[in-house]
């Protein structure tokens, strides 16, 4: 498990959160490392004196709970069973999804003295209707994500203070296989294990999280929206326009389908939908959305080897991602004749700009790049994000190297 030991930003703020009248909910993907996050987090507790009869953990993937699955007194009477109450206890229900009529199980073990609840599941609609209805005001949720540029290198043992690094080609790696924990690990089997790894767990997502669930019969219209979906990040899409694209390649799949099967890769966590944000009238649009990938090794899956996805929108993608991780509320910015990539409103409140470009090596990239944020007229801080090595700052705008920027020491609040 050594590889997982530095997710310490998403241990302490469970650790900021334990004790607290409040549910903890982890959400991500499958395979993100939020089972073993609950994992790493029970160790810690034992280490705080905490005894194991205080601790309950239980993974609803697990073959021998599946009897608990349609029955909730008995599953609840196991729990309890199993706690001395005279203390303050820890419950972890991973992939909670499972159990039928969880959120009536969840509920009963929160208002239960002495219980502090955690749960995951790989789903958002985990936290839709039924459960945010039920618990409203009384979960706090913590998303996850794989590792970031530097947990990477960090998973990697590569020592990040060395100057001299070839911060590009690691790069090259860190984007060609996958941010992935257990990826990582994987490493040394060849790409082919890692390859084998992504798959898998693309077709469990799509399979449990999504088909059946959803019970959707046309697998390859899925399919086609998906691979169009990956082969467009970045790039502002409407269910229309993909209904249109995908009849020019003579299938026809209506928008609310589209629409629909937007929604369940969104809500599976393998795509993140970024809104627009009119910067003239200051509000959301509802139109022409643009998606990122979860991982983008996942582009061979979905894309397959020849992925034409252009580097700089690949590097806007982990850009995307680490001003997530960050805590950003995120949209893109747009006026009649400009187009910002990125809007970011900070845990704090602060706005912030960010432009992303692979590198300044033309007039015309540098006009481009730096003019998009100039034509902005207010005082927020705005940056240009670029592969350069050397950085010169215009007009007010704050010109930094990403890989520095991304090794930065993650600002969680």
């Amino acid at each position: 498990m050594e590889n997982f030991t530095n997710r310490t930003d998403y241990i302490n703020k469970l650790l900021a959160y334990k004790d607290k009248d409040l549910i903890k909910v982890v959400s991500g993907l499958r395979r993100s490392g939020k089972s073993t996050l609950f994992e790493l987090y029970r160790q810690v507790l034992l280490k705080m004196g905490v005894q194991a009869e205080q601790i309950v953990f239980l993974n609803f993937e697990d073959f021998e709970l599946r009897k608990f699955l349609f029955d909730l007194d008995a599953l609840y009477n196991y729990i309890i069973s199993r706690l001395d109450l005279s203390k303050p206890c820890y419950v972890f229900l991973d992939e909670v999804q499972n159990v039928k009529e969880f959120e009536r199980l969840v509920d009963g073990l929160f208002v239960k003295r002495n219980i502090d609840v955690y749960i995951t599941g790989s789903n958002a609609f985990l936290l839709s209707s039924e459960l945010a209805t039920l618990l409203s005001g009384r979960y706090i949720e913590i998303s996850i994500l794989p590792f970031s540029f530097n947990e990477y290198l960090r998973a990697r043992n590569i020592d990040i203070s060395n100057k001299y690094l070839n911060y590009e080609a690691l790069f090259f790696d860190y984007v060609n296989e996958t941010s992935l924990p257990k990826g990582v690990d994987l490493r040394e089997g060849g790409y082919d294990k890692i390859y084998e790894y992504l798959e898998a767990i693309y077709t469990t997502v799509v399979e449990k999280d999504i088909t059946q669930r959803h019970q959707i019969n046309d697998k390859r219209a899925f399919g086609n929206i998906t691979k169009f979906v990956a082969s467009n990040i970045g790039n502002p899409l409407s269910p229309g326009n993909i209904s249109k694209s995908l009849k020019q390649d003579g299938q026809s799949i209506h928008n609310t389908t589209v629409e629909k099967y937007l929604e369940y890769l969104v809500a599976s966590f393998i795509f993140y939908k970024v809104n627009r944000f009119d910067l003239k009238g200051k509000k959301q649009l509802a139109t022409q959305e643009k998606y990122y990938l979860v991982d983008v090794g996942l582009l061979n899956i979905l894309v397959g080897k020849e992925r034409n996805t252009d580097r700089g929108h690949i590097l806007e993608n982990i850009v995307y991602l680490e001003l997530l991780r960050r805590g950003n509320k995120i949209w893109t910015g747009t006026t009649r004749n400009n187009e910002v990539d990125f809007v970011c409103k900070s845990p704090t409140g602060d706005i912030e700009y960010y432009q992303v470009a692979w590198e300044m090596n033309t007039e015309n990239t540098i006009e481009r790049e730096f003019g998009s944020l100039e034509k902005i007229k207010d005082n927020y801080p705005k940056y240009l994000l670029t592969t350069d090595s050397f950085t010169q700052n215009r007009s007010g705008i704050i010109h930094l190297n990403v890989f520095n920027w991304l090794l930065e020491k993650n600002k969680f609040e």
